[in-house]
């Protein structure tokens, strides 16, 4: 009697529906209609939901826990409590089934008949609702969960293992036995082992939502009011751990089905992850990424404090970055190491914004205090000695070395989809500030950046200040004719850098010094300047092919000492014509002028 008359309320919405599409001036007539029709689900719904409840209890449903809880320690272990979905047989599991089938299809009823209602709104949330069948399975076992998890609040362990064990004894039964019975009532879109899972993911963080985490918050406020140590961080901590583990386990089940991408695609991902929770509650999230900072830090202090690790270096750094190992101290590897556990656990998290909120609140400021503790060293190097003393020019060297390597990390990082969603979704959020601030230069429409784009660009301007700070010593040093060889502890890349900003101020400075100055130029003159400027450019030879082209001004004003006398008269009358005619792009008219009127020649 109730399918037959769930059929004829169908038979009554393809009515209302052909109705409201070809005469939508009829709407009183079709809001009657359905006045009528809500009040008979109204009636035919309980009625099948207590039916429904009646058969789960004869059929020995919910399952006893006991024989469950028992086997907790040894989660591999299988359960010898029968599964009561397998076991039914005759009339009752007949009545089971005509009774599931009616109840779904009293929710596709309902969903076409949302659907219709809402039509040209935004009908996705009230159209997907969880699968009223399976919610009456979960139901007495959250039931009868609780029980259980209220003796286990100091052993949040057992409760993971006890929610993962019944939701992995009983899926199969999902796919085989109800999933037929959905297909057969045509309510499309929904997978009994997905709601199956999701169902029992939301008892857990239901539970962790309302009993322990507002412990553990109620504990981290005492100790902030108190001052007193308590071991909440550590159990704050350890929850997290056990969310993470139990949700990598889920997806693993989920993906036994082959459903896992679709969770992906549809943003459906929020289903069945315990770490829900901190969507929901993003200052819990902001709490928790303020504990995993404190204890990051705690950890990278003793790093930090051990001189060692700022002289020896990184291991295996070759292998990631091909020839060049950037000659990184070791502590810049302890710092990525931390840095990238905290990576790995905002992976867990279900949607990208909370991936980025949390990145930016405990990683990022990994990555500041890194710089910061470079600086803080190059700083001290340079009050103390101004450079002037060989541990310090080495002591800055390794800080920038130890800046190269992991600004090279971050770039090959950002270089992956996890990191730039993360950095889209953050231009997003900031674009929306700026939007509501009436300020117009936001992010512009098509680019695209990464999470730490913003330390990347810090990481490069602390390089090219402290290489151009190396370059000055270098060449303070040549001056005092002091041995400067220790530059060669930089790695190859900002050495580069190095010798070409020195090769540049040299360049300027002799040429100033030397060339430009009132001395007068005789022929021996000129060529004792060549054979300085030989042995100089020999110098950076090592470095490159043709030293001569990083000192501009100075070969081109020797090249023109050693010009003979009716060509340099030329110059005088030719002026920027005679320049270009002469491939002299470096000096200027008045340069020119002036070297010429310094050259003597000997009759």
């Amino acid at each position: 009697m109730r399918l037959l008359a769930i059929k004829r309320l169908k038979q009554a919405e393809d009515v209302l529906t052909s109705v409201t599409k070809t005469r939508p001036q009829w709407s009183h007539l079709v809001a009657a209609v359905d006045h009528r029709v809500d009040r008979a689900l109204a009636i035919l719904r309980p009625q099948a939901i207590v039916d429904h409840r009646a058969l789960l209890t004869s059929l020995g449903w919910p399952p006893p826990l006991s024989g469950l809880t028992s086997s907790i320690p040894d989660t591999k272990t299988s359960s010898e409590v029968p599964n009561p979905l397998f076991t039914i047989q005759g009339d009752l599991k007949h009545q089971y089934c005509e009774n599931f089938i009616a109840l779904c299809c009293l929710q596709e009823l309902q969903r076409r008949r949302k659907s219709r209602q809402l039509e040209g709104h935004n009908r996705e949330v009230a159209l997907h609702q969880p699968l009223w069948a399976i919610e009456e399975l979960v139901n007495p076992i959250s039931v009868a969960c609780q029980r259980h998890f209220s003796k286990w609040i100091d052993k949040p362990e057992f409760i993971f293992t006890l929610v993962y064990k019944i939701t992995r004894d009983y899926v199969d039964s999902m796919d085989e036995l109800l999933q037929p019975l959905v297909d057969e009532a045509m309510l499309v879109g929904y997978s009994c082992r997905e709601e199956w899972i999701s169902a029992m993911v939301t008892t857990l963080f239901t539970y962790l939502a309302k009993e322990v985490f507002p412990v553990y918050v109620g504990q981290l406020d005492e100790e902030s009011i108190t001052g007193i140590q308590s071991q909440a961080r550590v159990s704050w901590l350890h929850l997290v751990d056990l969310m993470i583990s139990f949700d990598k386990q889920i997806k693993s089940l989920v993906a036994q089905s082959g459903i896992l991408l679709s969770l992906q695609e549809d943003g459906n991902s929020q289903k069945i992850s315990s770490l829900s929770i901190f969507c929901d509650r993003p200052d819990w999230l902001d709490l928790w990424g303020e504990i995993e900072l404190a204890d990051a830090l705690d950890k990278l202090k003793h790093e930090t404090d051990d001189n060692r690790n700022w002289t020896m270096k990184v291991q295996g750094a070759a292998l990631l970055f091909g020839t060049e190992d950037y000659k990184s101290p070791a502590v810049s590897s302890a710092f990525l190491r931390c840095l990238s556990s905290m990576v790995d656990r905002c992976r867990s998290l279900p949607t990208i914004s909370s991936r980025s909120r949390f990145l930016r609140l405990a990683g990022a400021p990994i990555i500041h205090k890194f710089l910061d503790c470079l600086l803080m060293r190059c700083q001290e190097a340079e009050g103390l000695t101004a450079l002037t003393d060989d541990d310090a020019v080495i002591k800055v060297a390794n800080s920038v070395n130890a800046a190269h390597y992991f600004e090279s990390v971050l770039k090959e990082w950002c270089e992956d989809v996890f990191f730039l969603e993360m950095g889209s979704c953050q231009d997003d959020q900031i674009g929306a500030s700026l939007v509501d601030n009436n300020v117009s230069d936001g992010p512009t429409e098509g680019s695209v950046s990464a999470i730490f784009d913003e330390e990347i660009k810090k990481f490069e301007e602390f390089r090219m200040e402290w290489v151009e700070k190396l370059s000055v010593v270098v060449l303070r040093g040549l001056y005092a004719r002091k041995n400067v060889r220790n530059t060669e502890s930089l790695n190859g890349v900002d050495f580069v850098g190095v010798w070409r900003s020195l090769a540049a101020a040299m360049d300027r400075l002799l040429f100033n010094g030397i060339i430009m100055s009132n001395v007068k130029f005789k022929d021996d003159g000129v060529e004792r300047l060549g054979c300085d400027m030989e042995v100089l450019f020999g110098v950076f030879g090592a470095w490159c092919l043709r030293p001569e082209g990083f000192f501009p001004k100075l070969n081109e004003g020797l090249k023109l000492m050693k010009m003979e006398e009716k060509q340099l008269q030329g110059s005088v009358v030719g002026g920027e014509t005679w320049m270009k005619e002469n491939r002299m792009r470096h000096l200027r008219v008045f340069e020119v002028e002036k070297i010429v009127r310094n050259r003597v020649f000997t009759s």
